[in-house]
């Protein structure tokens, strides 16, 4: 097998691709032909060791990818060889093979192609949990999605779509809002042009006919937290899903009271561990919602497996729409 070998994480120019032993599973795990894997922004923070996970090295880094399972160890009854699957596992997936945990490996479909299913873990269940758990989303509701041209903000586009609620795309190109529009958002703000934080906040206004929207999805942090919250209906909830910007805003207390609103935590990973049955059911329905076509992911492109450091270096250019996806 091959894999790109972390050995010292001081970034990405560190990685090396190299031929491995193909390892046998032991009890519990797969061997997983690694057929597609996606990029997400864990997998860059995890080379530089800036990541809260910090794997004992060497570790072969990837966190999500699809394939098929070629062997399978002891006590694993779900998964047979020959199986399509999907997994999250926080490492291994930028290789041509690798072990994973079984009862981390998401069983696909007929009809699910790879590419997809690598995408799909991560941003749905990520905005499904926020959205639907997290803020008890209704249909007719108004949901401001910021940093809507990712990964996760079309992922929350799709599903608040899917809720029947009303979606307003935040984004920092026309292209990603005509996106976000093609994906169903019923309105979009270019928050490059309407500038943070009046002009903002002045959009969010005009686009919510002044009531402000009553749920907010942030993936994004920093600047546009406070803004955002500002504008927020009454008894309207925040949903913190992270900090794609960088700095880690502090918000201000009376805000949440004078609008009777919520400030809400969203940690899909821990969820899924300590609500097995909850996060079971829930990949259930998003694996039904795919195959009905309420939801699929957006691929900005492929590339192959061997050009991971310029897949990162089109990442870091914040250029990327939906997902980026590696491919043997």
């Amino acid at each position: 097998m091959q894999a790109w070998l972390c050995e010292n994480p001081t970034g990405v120019d560190a990685l090396q691709w190299k031929e491995l032993p193909t390892p046998q599973p032991q009890a519990g795990q797969v061997l997983v032909e690694i057929q597609a894997a996606s990029l997400n922004f864990p997998d860059l923070l995890i080379v530089q060791n800036k990541y809260q996970i910090k794997p004992p090295l060497p570790f072969v880094p990837g966190s999500e990818y699809a394939g098929v399972v070629r062997a399978v160890g002891d006590g694993v009854r779900h998964l047979k060889v020959g199986q399509s699957v999907a997994c999250l596992s926080g490492t291994g997936g930028f290789a041509t093979h690798t072990l994973a945990p079984a009862a981390l490996c998401m069983p696909l479909p007929p009809g699910f192609p790879p590419v997809d299913a690598a995408a799909f873990i991560m941003i749905y269940a990520t905005s499904h949990h926020a959205l639907i758990d997290r803020a008890q989303l209704k249909p007719g509701e108004t949901v401001l999605v910021l940093g809507a041209a990712g990964g996760v903000g079309t992922a929350a586009i799709q599903i608040a779509k899917a809720a029947g609620a009303r979606v307003i795309a935040a984004a920092s190109t026309d292209d990603k809002c005509a996106l976000c529009k093609s994906i169903g958002a019923d309105q979009t703000i270019n928050y490059t042009t309407h500038g943070l934080p009046n002009a903002f906040r002045e959009a969010v206004k005009a686009a919510t006919g002044g009531k402000g929207p009553d749920v907010i999805y942030d993936p994004v942090g920093g600047d546009f937290s406070e803004p955002a919250f500002r504008s927020i209906a009454w008894r309207g909830r925040y949903l913190v899903v992270g900090f794609a910007s960088g700095p880690i805003p502090s918000l201000p207390l009376n805000l949440p009271l004078l609008k009777g609103a919520s400030l809400v935590g969203v940690f899909w990973g821990d969820f899924a561990k300590r609500e097995p049955q909850a996060n079971g059911a829930m990949m259930q329905e998003l694996a039904q919602w795919y195959a009905q076509g309420k939801v699929k992911p957006v691929i900005d492109r492929t590339m192959p497996m061997a050009e991971l450091k310029a897949a990162y270096a089109h990442m870091g250019s914040r250029g990327v729409k939906g997902k980026l996806v590696l491919v043997n």
